[in-house]
């Protein structure tokens, strides 16, 4: 499958962390490689080019002369601190050597910058502007300075798929170790094939999909499937592929290397359900009953308190909760109209009980279908 630059006008390129250490916890040479193609397309066309960088904490360990990434939070924060001032002057300097003027943008970013409506949308807006400079590529990262675990994207990959979805890009590229997705475990099957397309992430299609990568990475290729539907959901086609091939990005373009291509979804959503759905941190759980299930994902319905069993975590009127049904099933991403404390007061009542139980009846959905978005 190719892709032509003149048509995708927006590309974000992610590289993985095991494409950035080797011997050392942070070597260079994939980072000159790729850059010196994002230089060449955007002399060749006029498309805008994003990169999603891992690398700090292993920059940060060169520094330090350490040879273990840091174990605990406050010494990650540190590291990375130290770290990413040397990221960034590494594809500053790539940037200046094979752009012919193009120049880096630092972009760091934490689960709370997306979890607000408001700043959502000024990191859309931001990023749109450094765009329309021409001559600017914008290096996303995870600020792991500053991020609390809670609050962590926890990989690049997740951030890559958010920010393409947000910026409405024509194509995401995830720069792994792996060609692509197999259909077994390369290491454990010599029989082992890369699936070249996928239409869609069934459970099938997860299950393929191995454990954790390097000591040195926090992603996988779970992660990367998790980001191939977070992506796709909003309409980008995304591409997993190898970046130790010489020329990886133009080889994917135009369809001349091994990788596994994900198709985008017919109908992609809007961007205020791509901020309920991928935007906001999750603050519980609701688990639903069959009858619920059936309701929201067949007839396209509100959740009532009838169908709720089960209320996990305390949130608030509002929040941002994960909908599950009894066998484990992630179903929906909503914002509640009760907090934690009502719904489970409510929880398998009928609507017209809901002012008897609570003294008031605000609303007669627990999640308004307009405030729900299917996983």
């Amino acid at each position: 499958m190719k892709f032509d630059p003149d048509t995708i006008r927006t590309l974000v390129v992610k590289i993985g962390t095991q494409l950035l250490s080797g011997r050392r916890a942070f070597e260079g040479m994939v980072m000159e490689a790729v850059v010196k193609e994002i230089a060449a397309l955007k002399r060749r066309h006029d498309l805008n080019v994003l990169i999603v960088s891992s690398g700090a904490v292993g920059c940060g360990m060169n520094a330090l002369g350490l040879t273990k990434r840091p174990a605990d939070l406050r010494n990650k924060q540190a590291v990375a601190a130290v770290g990413q001032a040397t990221l960034m002057h590494y594809y500053e300097t790539l940037l200046k050597t094979y752009g012919e003027g193009l120049r880096s943008a630092q972009v760091l970013l934490t689960w709370s910058d997306l979890d607000k409506r408001q700043s959502y949308l000024n990191v859309r807006n931001t990023l749109n502007t450094l765009f329309s400079l021409k001559t600017v590529v914008p290096i996303v990262n995870e600020n792991d300075s500053t991020a609390v675990e809670e609050l962590r994207f926890g990989d690049n990959d997740t951030l890559a798929a958010k920010i393409a979805a947000k910026i409405n890009a024509g194509l995401l590229i995830i720069l792994s170790d792996v060609d692509g997705l197999y259909d077994g475990n390369p290491a454990q099957r010599a029989d082992a094939k890369i699936i070249p397309y996928v239409e869609r992430v069934t459970d099938e299609i997860a299950a393929c999909a191995g454990g954790a990568g390097s000591v040195a990475a926090t992603g996988g290729m779970r992660t990367k499937l998790e980001a191939a539907r977070i992506a796709a959901a909003a309409g980008v086609p995304v591409i997993i592929a190898n970046g130790n091939r010489q020329g990886v990005v133009r080889g994917v373009l135009e369809g001349t290397v091994p990788c596994t291509v994900f198709a985008p979804a017919r109908e992609s959503l809007s961007h205020r359900k791509r901020w309920i759905a991928f935007g906001r941190v999750m603050q519980g759980q609701l688990i639903v009953d069959d009858g619920a299930r059936k309701a929201l994902v067949n007839q396209g319905k509100s959740l009532l308190p009838a169908g709720v069993v089960e209320v996990r975590g305390e949130f608030d009127v509002g929040a941002a909760v994960l909908v599950r049904d009894a066998a484990g099933h992630d179903l929906a991403r909503g914002l509640v109209n009760y907090s934690s404390r009502d719904v489970a007061r409510i929880r398998g009542k009928k609507t017209v009980e809901i002012a008897g139980i609570l003294g008031h009846k605000d609303f007669d959905e627990v999640i308004h279908r307009d405030n729900l978005v299917l996983l």
